[in-house]
């Protein structure tokens, strides 16, 4: 059966428009943003399906691109759930900018796990900050394993005094998922705050992104 022809108020769409999106399962949400099935299987079946080979709809979330595994799923449905994540990461960003200021490490983690959870890569990156404590930009500034090796110092002062940051907080992801501070995070952190310190930029937070809750180096007083 197609889902035109269940009751009105069953079907993903209308039910959503009479009821809020929170009436929705995660299944039903997909197959709204999908907009219509494949041959064989309805919109929500589809989702489902996309829901199973992801693992989650955190996965799914973080990597749009598990979506390819379901067979028959073409480029246009496909490039609707990554436009929907990226949609989801700049209305994140766009609330950080307009906080007053960045008062914990919960307020920058939630945007950098949205920003970084889904790489399959290692990045350092950096989120500028005012005097206040106000976001002024974010960039991705290497990439590869964070060691003194791959993370300069001299780029990384270089690209403060053009955000002309007063403060920084960095940011790094574990594509295996754990997000533990290695000793090579502590010393490049070290490093870091010794340079910008010459420059009267304060390195307030060392973020790392893995699979869970994003770990702040600040918090385990390793800053």
């Amino acid at each position: 059966m197609s889902i035109r022809d269940w009751p009105e108020g069953e079907r993903p769409r209308e039910k959503l428009l009479a009821r809020g999106s929170d009436a929705l399962s995660d299944a039903e949400l997909l197959a709204v943003l999908l907009g219509s099935g494949v041959r064989g299987k309805d919109a929500i079946a589809l989702a489902r399906e996309i829901l199973l080979a992801a693992g989650s709809l955190s996965n799914l979330l973080a990597r749009p691109d598990q979506s390819a595994r379901v067979r028959g799923l073409g480029p246009a449905k496909r490039a609707r759930i990554a436009a929907a994540l990226e949609l989801a990461r700049r209305s994140l960003a766009e609330q950080l900018r307009e906080q007053p200021a960045l008062a914990n490490p919960r307020d920058s983690g939630t945007y950098l796990r949205a920003r970084m959870r889904h790489l399959p890569y290692e990045i350092f990156a950096c989120l500028f900050l005012d005097n206040r404590h106000r976001v002024l930009g974010f960039a991705e500034l290497f990439r590869g394993t964070v060691d003194g090796a791959s993370v300069h110092p001299r780029e990384v002062v270089r690209a403060c005094l053009e955000h002309n940051a007063s403060a920084v907080i960095f940011a790094h992801n574990h594509p295996s998922g754990v997000a533990e501070p290695s000793a090579a995070d502590r010393a490049i952190t070290h490093d870091l705050g010794d340079a910008l310190r010459t420059i009267g930029v304060r390195v307030l937070d060392h973020l790392v992104i893995g699979a869970g809750e994003p770990v702040s180096m600040a918090a385990r007083g390793l800053i």
